[in-house]
């Protein structure tokens, strides 16, 4: 029975209800121990901003954060609202910004959190600036920059656009800094090539900054952020922060570009034999494409892992093991294509846990986290939220 503050008797898995949510809160605390590790020894006077599109979870924030003084990233309006409410004050909207948003936006500020957002275009900016100007407030902008051709933000080449962004911010639409996501190493194929992006990172928004100090402008953030180049940089000389999410859980993915162990995954679902198709070679679970994604982000690495790695309810991965396919509700496991081992005989009622691919993908497809000690029972549920 879960009491107001999130905690719950501790009970063995084999009494929670399947699919669930598991968080090894060992693993969570050392994962974010290493990042902490890390940036102390590249940057110790870098702002680390974490990225909380993952978690979405205020109990999450406070343990690992421990307290709400921190400045944050968030990836939609709902989380900002959720953690301003919450007393968290310095947050970053890392999504470029809409003007149709602009009002949710000057709700947040006017809680008294410090809300930023970004944005890529000289128009929108226009749109904040007198947005800015008839509501007579504050609102700071970073302009986003393309680092690697992953998605948005401008390139360093196009000084002039950037610079065109920077003008059209007038009134009380404040340029704060540039910002960045370099969203293409995840596509590494190995820990150089990761190493090179963040290289690639560090280059570009220092560049960028530049452009705008030439041009008589002050830029005082000048943000970078991705799990695989915070934990690679090695020169994070001109940035002011960085920003990490997933770091905290870790996945199959990351695992595969090598950033993590298999081991450090703090992520999986708790899943229920229900049935079997011998002849197929198919072991059947509760835990279909609803409870762990349809996300496959392994496929285009080394090693695919299907749907996720299945482990004994431990947490210890069977080796060859996977979850081949998913239905909505239904989970197909099978021995990975060229195998030499053997299916596992796990009768009907049998525990499973799956690792995920993608830890934001799958956290997302579910309402809290059963949390386990050190011992794999459950000690607390601790609530998410979704939306936008």
């Amino acid at each position: 029975m879960q009491n107001e503050s999130g905690s719950t008797a501790s009970v063995p898995l084999s009494e929670i209800q399947t699919p669930a949510l598991l968080l090894d809160l060992a693993k969570l605390d050392a994962n974010s121990a290493r990042l902490k590790k890390h940036l102390d020894q590249v940057a110790p006077d870098i702002l680390h901003r974490p990225h909380l599109k993952t978690a979405k979870s205020l109990e999450i924030a406070e343990h690992v954060l421990r307290g709400r003084e921190q400045a944050i990233t968030v990836s939609t309006l709902r989380e900002a609202e959720i953690f301003a409410r919450a007393g968290f004050r310095d947050i970053l909207y890392a999504v470029g910004i809409v003007p149709s948003k602009l009002a949710r936006v000057a709700a947040v500020r006017e809680q008294g959190a410090d809300l930023k957002i970004i944005t890529d275009n000289a128009d929108v900016a226009r749109r904040i600036s007198e947005f800015a100007a008839r509501t007579h407030m504050t609102i700071p902008v970073l302009i986003e920059i393309d680092c690697d051709g992953h998605r948005s933000g401008l390139r360093p080449a196009q000084s002039d656009a950037i610079v065109a962004v920077a003008k059209a911010l007038t009134d009380g639409a404040e340029l704060a800094g540039v910002m960045t996501h370099a969203g293409g190493s995840y596509d590494a194929g190995n820990s150089q090539e990761v190493a090179a992006a963040a290289s690639g990172e560090v280059a570009a928004i220092v560049q960028s900054a530049q452009i705008l100090r030439d041009a008589g402008y002050s830029v005082p953030i000048v943000s970078i952020g991705s799990t695989p180049t915070a934990l690679s940089v090695a020169d994070l000389s001109g940035v002011t922060e960085i920003r990490a999410g997933v770091y905290m859980f870790f996945d199959l993915v990351m695992a595969g570009l090598g950033i993590c162990r298999v081991r450090d995954i703090a992520l999986s679902v708790l899943t229920t034999v229900i049935g079997h198709q011998p002849d197929k070679g198919w072991i059947i679970v509760d835990a279909g494409w609803m409870a762990m994604s349809r996300d496959r982000g392994t496929a285009s690495q080394d090693v695919d892992q299907g749907y996720g790695l299945v482990c004994d309810p431990d947490g210890q991965p069977i080796p060859d093991l996977i979850m081949e396919s998913a239905n909505q509700e239904h989970g197909i496991i099978a021995m990975m294509p060229g195998s030499a081992g053997s299916l596992p005989d796990f009768p009907v009622g049998s525990q499973l846990r799956i690792l995920p691919n993608h830890a934001c993908s799958t956290a997302a497809q579910h309402g809290h986290y059963d949390v386990l000690d050190s011992e794999n029972r459950v000690i607390a549920n601790w609530q998410r939220f979704g939306g936008w």
